[in-house]
């Protein structure tokens, strides 16, 4: 059966499969459509599961807002170039959409979800059979947007959210570019992980005592550093970024506010990326060949 132009663009349409793949696919089914479909989907699969092994700490942060809720999505690629691609963006976005129309409880229900007439998974897979590179949804938190909500995204890099009790919404928005800037590791001391804490002051106490002074000198050392390092890590001690001459806590305080909650995502955080060594790998391949 003679393969018409026609025949390839609805199964480009109906798969998103390049121009070659859906003639070369259409020849070898003889023109069957389903059959051809049903063939690319397994090549796509292929594909992704040669490709799953890769290390994708590239990506964007994608930020969907509703009115009761926000939906802050971490969707991952190998490489910034694919990161920039449409298609790569296209996909992150129907992903935050979906997560915050569907609320999963958890990335396998994500994944399970429909998406454009098939799952997230099978999108994925086929996303990875477009671009070439592995591809993964590897994160999500939906947001209660149960007071005034500040959300911030610095490029496709880095998205926060920050809801407040009291204040204003210009004041929620200035607090979610400051933790994207500074990167809290939580509101206040009272959020602090006791062992943690534990740990910290341990280390600071070994470390005063090394310079030799009396233990009561070497108390006053250890508590002013961890007074220090306490403001360092919690919202409400750190600088303001647009005025370091107060603290977020005084800022609040003067604008009779709290935080209720925030959520900072930034790519490839906690990933392990490979390095790579561009010379070594041209020689290699000269060596191979």
């Amino acid at each position: 059966m003679a393969v018409t132009a026609a025949m390839v663009k609805e199964l480009r349409e109906r798969t998103g499969a390049g121009m070659m793949e859906c003639k070369k696919a259409l020849v070898e089914t003889d023109g069957d459509l389903a059959a051809a479909v049903e063939q690319l989907r397994k090549s796509g699969q292929a594909k992704a599961d040669k490709k799953a092994g890769r290390v994708a700490a590239d990506g964007r942060i994608v930020i969907a807002a509703g009115d009761d809720a926000v939906a802050v999505v971490e969707v991952n690629s190998e490489t910034d170039f694919v990161a920039k691609d449409e298609n790569f963006s296209a996909f992150a976005e129907k992903v935050a959409a979906l997560v915050l129309a569907e609320r999963p409880s958890g990335l396998e229900e994500l994944m399970a979800a429909e998406l454009d007439g098939q799952s997230v998974e099978e999108a994925r897979k086929a996303l990875i059979a477009k671009v070439g590179e592995n591809i993964g949804v590897r994160r999500f938190e939906v947001v209660p947007a149960d007071g005034n909500t500040g959300i911030y995204s610095h490029g496709a890099r880095i998205g926060s959210v920050v809801v407040l009790d009291g204040g204003a919404a210009e004041l929620a928005r200035d607090l979610a570019m400051h933790v994207a800037a500074s990167n809290p590791a939580c509101i206040s001391e009272d959020d602090v992980d006791p062992e943690q804490l534990a740990s910290e002051r341990r280390i600071l106490t070994e470390q005063a005592q090394d310079s030799g002074k009396p233990a009561e000198i070497i108390e006053k050392m250890v508590e002013g550093r961890l007074r220090k390092w306490l403001s360092e890590i919690t919202l409400v001690g750190q600088p303001f970024v647009k005025d370091p001459d107060i603290t977020v806590g005084k800022l609040l305080d003067k604008a009779g506010a709290s935080v209720k909650r925030f959520v900072r995502y930034e790519v490839g955080e906690g990933i392990e990326k490979k390095e790579e060594n561009f010379a070594e790998e041209v020689m290699a391949q000269i060596q191979g060949s």
